[in-house]
């Protein structure tokens, strides 16, 4: 049983003053010391890949994906930093909150990335084939991540703000529901993914070379992981902060960390450059995968299709 703090001891907020010196561990938020092996190991992966990312972003000149996907593994890197000042202090509330606010958002970015590259590819490759108007992604799935990461930036910092257990489980609601938007345009997108593979490998699966099987293979893992680790997060937060699941850092470990760091490699290995090549990277038209717009016509963009299919095999 959990002994009540004296009224000069804060074990958590802005006004903490607790320490493992003058405090009991269960007084903590989290009840435990973050592991400094795991997150020495997890910034470390999340650091390589936003390396290569960046080295793949300046070699393809993908910018608006490089952008997406460094910005992902820069937060995952400071919300990890700060788990590990909670090792050494796990009272410190600025570092709770590093790691609340930035290891909660980091997927959004992730996904801006993969419903960009989705949606061009489309354009790119057939787009008779698909149920939906590839604009689609950028008209819903795009605002539902923007959403997404201000309620669960919004959510993340009121609950950790507040003073009173309310305003501490009202900023928790928020940030689930920012978190419930992300499932559900991740569910739905993960259908319509695969939906279009269904379609493409029917019509063109004789044609399809290894390298974009791989390519597609990978890159609907990735879109799986990410999925995985945003329900995880619903379930460890549902209960709150004082919830058995947000306690318990074997699962963290196995489905936040080690999920979205795998992910993140899944996107080095299935990086567009390697399938699209260069010249399309660069193309000041809508195969480009920076947004700068649609082709006017279909026509336009099966011509385009077609004059530029040998830079696949």
């Amino acid at each position: 049983m959990v002994s009540t703090p004296p009224p000069n001891l804060i074990p958590f907020g802005a006004d903490a003053n607790c320490t493992l010196d003058l405090c009991p561990l269960e007084w903590s938020i989290l009840r435990y010391q973050p592991s400094i092996a795991a997150n020495t190991v997890f910034i470390t992966l999340f650091g390589v890949s936003m390396v290569l990312h960046t080295i793949q972003g300046f070699h393809y000149k993908a910018w608006t994906y490089a952008s997406c996907m460094a910005a992902g593994c820069i937060l995952e890197i400071v919300g990890y930093v700060g788990r590990l000042i909670l090792h050494h202090n796990p009272f410190s509330f600025e570092a709770f909150l590093m790691q609340i606010i930035c290891i909660t958002v980091a997927p959004v970015f992730l996904c801006s990335a993969i419903y960009i590259l989705l949606s061009q590819m489309i354009y790119w490759s057939d787009r008779s084939i698909s149920r939906f108007d590839p604009r689609v992604f950028y008209l819903i799935f795009i605002p539902a991540d923007i959403i997404s990461l201000v309620l669960q930036a919004t959510g993340g910092a009121l609950s950790a703000v507040g003073t009173e257990e309310d305003e501490v489980q009202t900023g928790v609601d928020i940030s689930l529901a920012g978190l419930s938007i992300q499932v559900i345009a991740l569910t739905t997108f993960v259908c319509l993914f695969a939906d279009y593979l269904i379609a493409y490998f029917r019509k063109h699966g004789q044609e399809v070379t290894r390298r974009m099987k791989v390519f597609l293979f990978f890159l609907f893992l990735a879109v799986i992981f990410v999925l995985i680790r945003c329900a995880y997060r619903i379930v460890e937060l549902k209960d709150g902060y004082h919830g058995v699941e947000f306690r318990n850092e074997a699962k963290f470990i196995a489905l936040a960390s080690s999920i979205m760091s795998a992910a993140i490699f899944l996107l080095n290995v299935a990086h567009p450059g390697r399938v699209f090549g260069v010249a399309q990277m660069t193309g000041k038209d809508a195969r480009s995968f920076e947004m700068r717009g649609m082709p006017k016509t279909q026509t336009q963009g099966k011509s385009e299709n077609n004059d530029d299919a040998a830079t696949l095999v």
